[in-house]
């Protein structure tokens, strides 16, 4: 009886999350109201304190967003794409995977696709218009790109297989890296094959809307987004083993060496830090912590433990649902975050005994997460992009259908190699 009541409050959740209810509250009400029927209040609460002091995550997440957030008010964020667009606009035969590949590039340095989409999609856009893109496959291109941040050591997921694992931000990413990069090939190739196929690649006449030509690139301003990830790279890889260090003290150097290069206003770039650090617990932690909550109310009703059984007696399903499910529940809500962290916290602790390892399981639930959200037509990047290209969401993601089906076959295989 727990087990039919507990499925029936999960697809209630999940149709919520569909229609596009706060995922934080939808999470936190279903974990609590599972943990009441199981007649454990208790559990639920006791898992939301928990996890509201989760060290490893609070730190790096926050400290990411913060420096996000800096990059925004010295506006060298612009600068970066600015000059990845000049680079990109002398090539025009391969601009629509150039778009895809610097897209990518800029949410390794800005982890937000919605922030993301709305930065390099400002410029990206109209330069893909002007060079007679057509708008949706302009939109595509861009938020075709919007899953880099997979590579930041500060991207949540990180942080949370790390801990699950018992290893390293680094070693996870070192882990699924080349599944990654291998992915965003193939959603490249097949992107500007299905461009050319729909010739939608030259031929569109764009009114009045052209990238920033008279916008004059500093390229010190320009490599402030990348100076954090490029001490942690130096520094894991033991290049440069003075550089060694976590996530946090990267950022706050990045910030530091921000101020300057910049001269920005120091007590608004401080409040632009913190603003961002706060932004960051309550929307990405926020959903953390509820996917906590949601998951101790499954857990009382026996919907953990008979979802585990049942794919002890058929290990064939595991690497199926931890690559498919997360991938069609970020496809329909439009978010990864909240089913990656669910199946990450309720299955990949047990991942040893199908086995595979917690960095596998997790890596191959992210990447589903990841590529599902990037395909949806709900999720606020594609939003984003489809209103500055003046286009209906539903056309960008028909346009990303072929792209992110084919990368998450890709990248599957390898997280399965």
């Amino acid at each position: 009886m727990m087990i039919i009541l507990g499925s029936i409050v999960v697809l209630v959740t999940i149709y919520f999350l569909i229609k596009r209810h706060d995922a934080r509250l939808v999470l936190l009400v279903s974990g609590i109201i599972m943990a009441c029927l199981a007649g454990t209040p208790m559990a639920s609460l006791d898992a939301f304190a928990k996890n509201m002091i989760n060290g490893g995550l609070i730190q790096a997440v926050c400290s990411v967003m913060g420096f996000a957030m800096v990059m925004r008010y010295t506006e060298c964020d612009k600068h970066l794409i600015n000059f990845m667009a000049a680079g990109l606009s002398k090539f025009r035969p391969i601009l629509i995977p150039g778009v895809v590949f610097a897209t990518y590039a800029v949410n390794v340095a800005l982890p937000s696709a919605a922030g993301t989409a709305a930065a390099a999609g400002a410029i990206f856009v109209p330069l893909m218009m002007s060079a007679g893109v057509h708008p949706a496959m302009s939109a595509a291109a861009v938020k075709c790109g919007t899953y880099g941040s997979m590579l930041n050591p500060g991207l949540s997921h990180n942080p949370f297989v790390a801990k699950i694992a018992g290893v390293s931000v680094m070693d996870v990413i070192g882990f699924h890296y080349k599944a990654n990069i291998a992915s965003l090939v193939i959603a490249a190739i097949l992107i500007t094959a299905l461009a050319y196929y729909k010739k939608e690649h030259k031929g569109y006449k764009a009114e009045g809307l052209e990238a920033e030509a008279s916008f004059k690139v500093n390229y010190l301003y320009a490599l402030m987004p990348l100076f954090p990830i490029i001490i942690l790279i130096l520094g894991t890889t033991g290049i440069v083993p003075f550089f060694k260090m976590d996530v946090p003290q990267a950022m706050i150097i990045g910030a530091i060496a921000s101020f300057a290069v910049t001269r920005k206003n120091p007590v608004k770039m401080s409040n632009a830090f913190f603003d961002g650090m706060g932004k960051a617990y309550g929307e990405i932690l926020g959903i953390i912590i509820a996917a906590g909550v949601f998951v101790s109310g499954m857990t009382a009703m026996g919907l953990v433990k008979a979802f585990t059984t049942a794919m002890l007696n058929n290990p064939a399903i595991v690497k199926l649902c931890a690559a498919a499910g997360p991938f069609i529940l970020g496809l329909v809500t439009g978010s990864g975050d909240a089913a990656a962290f669910a199946f990450n916290e309720a299955v990949t602790p047990h991942a040893a005994e199908f086995g595979m390892s917690p960095v596998q399981m997790g890596s191959m639930a992210m990447l589903g997460g990841t590529l599902g959200r990037t395909m949806s037509p709900i999720a606020g990047a594609t939003i984003i992009i489809a209103g500055i290209a003046g286009v209906n969401p539903m056309e960008v993601a028909r346009r990303n259908v072929l792209p992110m089906v084919g990368a998450v076959i890709v990248g599957m295989t390898i997280l399965l190699m």
